[in-house]
């Protein structure tokens, strides 16, 4: 996912100044001495450390859930069709739900035990794939009464038992290929695969999480292509040409009480405010019977009332819980497919914990850090899978952006999106809304997100010398063996029968999985035709590692919260786990003894009488 859709090149979105709505502080907000500052040119309002007041905080969650709305509900419904439930909107709407409050679980997870960075979780795209993949074998292919809406009754037995079956199947590859990333992550193997892991293998494996995706994106929008059309170019309007533009708002406070301020509107929410716009359109058109009323007509699934009794039926709460669907069941293929998946979500979450700490004025994350995050990513994949969103959780790029254009890092303000998703997800009309969504209106947002992925794939490619005939040779041929490779297979599954079911599926789900084909040629090729670091682009890479340095402030961030690891839990036989905090200063601070470390009082001086002990 990318930030570019919510516009973070422009530099102060929001002003200090009495006519530009800002966040402020008024005494109520907390700022510690001494707090690192961000390295950009425009200068933090609250950093990580600091806790601004409540009600900004909730605010300011609530806009991080809207950054990631899209890519949270785009999950579900990009899965409806192949888990048999594209005529069963009320299903879809618990899916959505559950993935709201599993989101809000592994954000408070991550921002509390993992990486600790204001980094939100929620649903990622590179499960998408190789879950498609999956559920294409024949074994799991829909029958084809399920496409037919007037031959579906979604409250039979008969039709329940056919889509969870296939959410159960996904449950338990999720869950098991979670346990191989929990492994990396607490193990430290993270750092030693990231040696070997470059840009030329990760922009092709990212460019091909959405490549693939174009034909669902595409007959999604061709249910009605004026309304797509209008969704495309309502977001582009909005997040490219009016980003810029501020929209006076009426506020209430400070010395004016009651007065006008200008708020940046269209840079902070252009996919919500395109969706709406584009929804009430549908809306007009249903009322005015503009749109066809015969089923099978084009068109037709552009009207608003063919999902409409979904808000009726849908429940006020409904609280997602494990096991909902029934019990998890593992296959071979589905492992292996997903595990392809998790390694793109691990070597994505990475650049972001740095830019993340670069946006917030965080010192880069230690080993331990990034160990943790990796490590936390993991057991949110698998409360996901336990929970049955049919998809796992990751970083999302696009909230890190939007910490650019808030300039506002504190830690709190993700808890309070933390806590949102969780209400939203308890909250079941919510989901059901989102499940309402007419067909066309969600094909044009899918075009617009998976064109952006696209580009945040190619993006890694800044680092490596792309004069390089080397270069350009790895990637333009992992990326078209990325997009050939699958097809041809996906056409002809009966040449390549072994005679062994598993590993039938298992080829099968590999070679259709378009990034792990072209990641896995991009790693061979990179890693085996002779080229310089610089021109790999691993030489940048590897600098933003050694700036990871435990210092006092890395140790401050990055620390365990309630003291674990620096006062309550000193047993030496933490300094062997990957994932524990350091008590050592990094380069930056020799001399910091160990006592001044450890009972420092908040004057900054050592403890009188204490014996000074160098590290």
């Amino acid at each position: 996912m990318s930030s570019a859709i919510t516009s973070c090149e422009h530099p102060e979105p929001l002003q200090r100044d009495d006519d530009v709505l800002n966040c402020h502080n008024d005494g109520q907000g907390r700022k510690k001495p001494g707090q690192a500052r961000s390295s950009s040119s425009s200068p933090l309002i609250y950093s990580i450390l600091d806790v601004p007041p409540w009600y900004l905080c909730i605010l300011l969650g609530i806009q991080h859930f809207l950054t990631a709305l899209g890519g949270l509900v785009a999950v579900p419904l990009i899965l409806a069709k192949d888990l048999c439930l594209q005529h069963d909107p009320l299903t879809q709407s618990y899916l959505i739900s559950t993935i709201f409050f599993v989101s809000g679980l592994c954000t408070l997870l991550q921002v509390f035990l993992g990486v600790r960075l204001p980094i939100l979780q929620g649903g990622t795209f590179a499960f998408v794939a190789p879950s498609l993949a999956m559920l294409s074998l024949p074994a799991w292919k829909c029958p084809e009464w399920t496409f037919n809406a007037s031959l579906v009754n979604t409250s039979s037995p008969e039709f329940t038992e056919e889509w969870q079956k296939r959410i159960r199947e996904l449950q338990g590859a999720i869950m098991v290929a979670s346990c191989v990333q929990m492994l990396v992550g607490f193990s430290g193997l993270i750092g030693f695969l990231m040696r070997f892991i470059g840009p030329l293998t990760i922009a092709p494996t990212i460019s091909l999480v959405a490549l693939p995706l174009f034909d669902s994106a595409g007959n999604n929008a061709g249910i009605h292509w004026g309304i797509a059309a209008m969704t495309i170019f309502l977001i582009v309007l909005f997040s490219q040409y009016l980003k810029n533009v501020a929209v006076p708002v009426p506020v209430y406070g400070g010395e004016k009480k009651c007065h006008m301020s200008k708020f940046y509107l269209f840079q902070v929410f252009p996919v919500l405010l395109a969706l709406c716009i584009s929804w009430l359109l549908c809306f007009v058109l249903t009322v005015t019977n503009a749109l066809p009323t015969a089923p099978t007509a084009y068109g037709h699934l552009a009207r608003t009332d063919t999902k409409g009794n979904v808000l009726s039926q849908a429940p006020w709460f409904r609280f997602p819980y494990p096991g909902q669907w029934g019990l998890p069941t593992i296959s071979l293929a589905g492992v292996f497919g997903i595990i392809a998946g998790v390694i793109s979500s691990m070597v994505e979450s990475v650049g972001d914990y740095y830019a993340c700490a670069r946006l917030v004025g965080a010192p880069p994350p230690p080993r331990h850090a990034v160990n943790r995050g990796i490590g936390i990513e993991g057991l949110g994949c698998l409360l996901a899978g336990a929970w049955g969103t049919g998809n796992g959780t990751t970083s999302y790029s696009e909230n890190v952006g939007a910490l650019g254009i808030t300039r506002v890092g504190s830690r709190m303000v993700m808890v309070a999106a933390g806590c949102l998703l969780l209400l939203m997800g308890v909250f079941g009309k919510i989901g059901a809304a989102f499940a309402t969504i007419p067909t066309p209106v969600i094909g044009g947002m899918f075009l617009v997100m998976f064109g952006v992925i696209t580009a945040v794939g190619i993006s890694n490619l800044q680092y490596v010398d792309m004069n390089s005939s080397r270069n350009l040779f790895i990637f333009g041929f992992s990326v078209y063996c990325g997009l050939a490779i699958p097809s041809w297979v996906n056409n002809n599954s009966e040449k390549l029968q072994t005679g062994i079911l598993q590993l039938d599926q298992v080829i099968q789900v590999l070679l259709t999985t378009g990034m792990f084909v072209g990641g896995f040629l991009g790693f061979l090729l990179d890693n085996t035709i002779p080229g310089s670091l610089e021109e790999r682009g691993l030489l940048v890479w590897n600098q933003i590692q050694e700036e990871s340095e435990e210092t006092t402030k890395a140790l401050e961030v990055y620390r365990l919260p309630c003291g674990i690891g620096t006062k309550s839990c000193t047993s030496p036989c933490t300094q062997y786990l990957p994932f524990w905090p350091r008590l050592e200063a990094g380069k930056g601070e020799r001399g910091m003894n160990l006592l001044a470390c450890l009972f420092q009082d908040p004057s900054g001086e050592r403890p009188k009488g204490a014996t000074e002990t160098k590290l």
